[in-house]
């Protein structure tokens, strides 16, 4: 339960952003790139005990720090120039919202990890709802997408000795 903790986390931290971005219309560019950084933090974490010497584990701060850093430089990138004039406030945080959601999304697939994949599904499939649907439709469709996440990160799994005495 404890390992699973920090998916759970974000993922209500992300549904939160969201239903903030639906309701004040404001953007939330610092609460993005916070959430950003905690997904970095996340996958360090979930991920540490999979390097096994010193080396793997400097390479994975490495390329996590990098690959997280680029998301963040490509939000600034978004808010700096003159495309956040041309953006309405919630337009904003929908933009920061898709980029958290495909490097999350991209940490995921790096990692073969399904909950990582699964956050960033979420926060991206969330993007759209804050677009089109109604507010009271939108919290039941993350409603349904958190008690999905929290189906697949509690779905029971074989360990690889059940595996091989169930063969």
């Amino acid at each position: 339960m404890l390992r699973q903790l920090p998916y759970i986390a974000v993922l209500v931290l992300a549904i939160a952003g969201v239903a903030y971005t639906n309701i004040a219309n404001q953007p939330l560019v610092g609460y993005w790139e916070f959430l950003l950084i905690v997904m970095g933090v996340v996958c360090v974490v979930t991920q540490w005990d999979s390097a096994h010497d010193r080396r793997a584990r400097f390479r994975l701060i490495l390329t996590q720090a990098l690959h997280w850093i680029a998301i963040l430089v490509t939000m600034n990138i978004v808010l700096l120039s003159a495309l956040r004039t041309m953006l309405p406030a919630p337009a904003t945080s929908l933009v920061l919202l898709t980029l958290l959601a495909l490097g999350t999304f991209l940490a995921g697939v790096s990692f073969l990890s399904l909950q990582i994949c699964f956050l960033g599904l979420a926060m991206a499939l969330a993007v759209p709802a804050i677009a089109w649907f109604k507010q009271s439709a939108l919290f039941l469709i993350l409603a349904a997408v958190l008690l999905i996440g929290i189906g697949i990160i509690f779905w029971p799994r074989r360990s690889d000795g059940q595996a091989a005495k169930s063969r």
